[in-house]
């Protein structure tokens, strides 16, 4: 049963990351903080630190299919989130996955690389993603390497994103963490020909984890009910000073991103 205080459901499916500073922990402490509950199928497990990715373990597409669909059938899931996929099949099995539930807002982080900067992906998931799910997607939230991958030609980011939405999906959410500039510069393009940009000073350290907290936070407010534009701009806000507070949890530079509780209350500006 639900009752009018029983907070919105988010359904994450990602990979396990034992640091904690990624993946399915960083999507449900986003989504807490949102004042979302997460549920959870976990499409790759891994093996690493802080110091980076060793090896990975995609799940069976068909275990993550039948998870997927229990929890779609027992739960009244307001939107989903996928982040690390892990292996073409599951992806296959998502794209048909969402176009079975079209009427729920998807969230893609599409994960290429691990923070560390080792490959996750191959030329048959990449095929995939192109091809089948980026068009089952309300927003997808690629750095700038990672839309020039998935794009397959084009270097501005307004290039990449006019070929990304010709495959289907609403918006493009292209980050700027990747630039070479002072500052970080993160540019929405919808199909309807929205382009929206926001500034945000550029922290000091490399942050693993900030790309999942991210597109987690907009797919929260999504389940909340929100807009995409305003979710996006309020997501960017708590990003952005969460990471400003993170701390390292091992001996590595990089740093696990950990977020705020839920009473907690960021600021909209940086």
């Amino acid at each position: 049963m639900t009752s009018p205080d029983t907070p919105p459901l988010l359904l994450c499916i990602g990979g396990h990351d034992p640091s904690g500073g990624a993946g399915i922990q960083a999507d449900a402490e986003a989504a807490r903080a949102a004042g979302a509950h997460a549920t959870s199928v976990i499409t790759c497990l891994t093996t690493q630190d802080t110091c980076g990715l060793r090896r990975l373990y995609p799940q069976p597409a068909e275990l993550v299919d039948e998870q997927c669909r229990l929890l779609l059938g027992d739960s009244s899931i307001g939107a989903i989130k996928v982040g690390l996929i892990g292996s073409s099949r599951i992806a296959r099995s998502l794209a048909s996955l969402a176009a079975e539930h079209s009427h729920l807002p998807l969230v893609l982080d599409p994960v290429l690389a691990s923070g560390a900067g080792e490959s996750v992906t191959d030329a048959a998931l990449l095929n995939q993603l192109r091809t089948n799910l980026l068009a089952h997607c309300s927003l997808i939230t690629p750095n700038l390497p990672e839309a020039q991958a998935l794009a397959g030609g084009g270097t501005d980011p307004e290039a990449c994103a006019r070929r990304l939405l010709s495959t289907g999906c609403s918006w493009v959410l292209i980050t700027g963490t990747h630039e070479a500039r002072d500052d970080v510069v993160n540019r929405l393009f919808g199909r309807d020909g929205t382009h929206r940009e926001w500034t945000w000073p550029r922290l000091p350290h490399s942050y693993h984890g900030s790309g999942c907290t991210l597109a987690s936070a907009i797919a929260a407010r999504l389940a909340l009910g929100m807009e995409l534009v305003e979710a996006v701009a309020e997501a960017q806000g708590y990003t952005w000073e969460a990471l400003q507070r993170a701390w390292r949890t091992g001996r590595c530079q990089y740093l696990p991103n950990r977020l705020y509780a839920l009473d907690d209350k960021p600021t909209d500006q940086p």
